[in-house]
């Protein structure tokens, strides 16, 4: 035992797990395994007590700055103005500066590249444009009207029929137009279909004698208007707008064809 100790200060923990290298008896090994499991032991629980102090001082700290950090809020918070709004620091990045040499990083040609359309000044690609190959947009099929997003499919009225006329409590007299369904909440036009004219269906019976406006009549509705006795004003849509010249040769050929038909003299 004496040569034991006088041994310990020259071995390592790591001999210490193997006593048959220096022990001679068993009750030398087994004395030698007890120390080094105590020692173990006492390095694990040292350990665990450096973590949970490191823990502690690191929540501390973290304490700390949130209450000066909430102090500092509390201390400068002030009435938003538009004389002290500013961004949050870092949230602005300075622009890349180009033209301003090679070591600034876009020096010789701004990112643009040597040669080509893009690299011009004013040069643009338009929107669509896959260098003469059949763009996407030709590529894929369409769907007839509103679907394939062509303006055909789109209504061009606001329809009406005879039968919601006639039960809205119309009077003999009365005028129908498109203010006074809306009036009665016939119809209820959103969006889009605000702007649209008034046009008369012919699903229903009819029997009153109304003065009805609208921008369009289907045929049937307008044989069961006329029946009824109703006053049918149509109201003229907004003209499409054409080039002078072309609006003088329509009115020249309408006047010809006219004079051809012996209408006018």
């Amino acid at each position: 035992m004496a040569i034991l100790a006088m041994a310990m200060p020259m071995l390592s923990f790591s001999s210490l797990a193997q006593p048959s290298l220096f022990c001679k008896s068993r009750a030398d090994a087994f004395s030698v395994s007890i120390f080094s499991g105590q020692h173990d032991l006492l390095r694990r629980r040292r350990r665990t007590h450096v973590a949970q102090v490191i823990h502690v001082v690191k929540r501390t700290r973290v304490v700390a700055a949130t209450s000066s950090a909430v102090a500092e809020i509390e201390a400068s918070s002030e009435r938003f103005r538009l004389n002290n709004l500013a961004p949050q620091p870092g949230s602005r990045k300075r622009n890349k500066r180009k033209g301003r040499g090679i070591a600034a990083g876009q020096g010789a040609s701004c990112g643009f590249g040597m040669r080509g359309q893009k690299s011009r000044s004013g040069s643009k690609v338009r929107p669509g444009f896959e260098g003469g190959q059949m763009p996407l947009y030709r590529r894929i099929p369409k769907l007839k009207g509103i679907a394939g997003g062509m303006g055909a499919g789109l209504p061009k009225h606001v329809a009406v029929n005879l039968v919601d006329i006639q039960n809205a409590g119309f009077s003999d007299g009365d005028e129908v137009s498109l203010e006074t369904l809306k009036s009665k909440g016939i119809i209820k036009p959103t969006g889009r279909d605000r702007k649209l004219k008034l046009k008369i269906l012919g699903d229903g019976d009819f029997g009153q004698k109304l003065l009805v406006k609208a921008a369009a009549f289907s045929s049937s509705a307008k044989k069961k208007l006329e029946a009824a006795g109703c006053e049918l004003t149509k109201i003229p849509g907004r003209k499409k707008w054409v080039k002078p010249s072309v609006a003088k040769n329509q009115a020249r050929a309408e006047e010809y064809f006219a004079k051809k038909k012996g209408l006018t003299s």
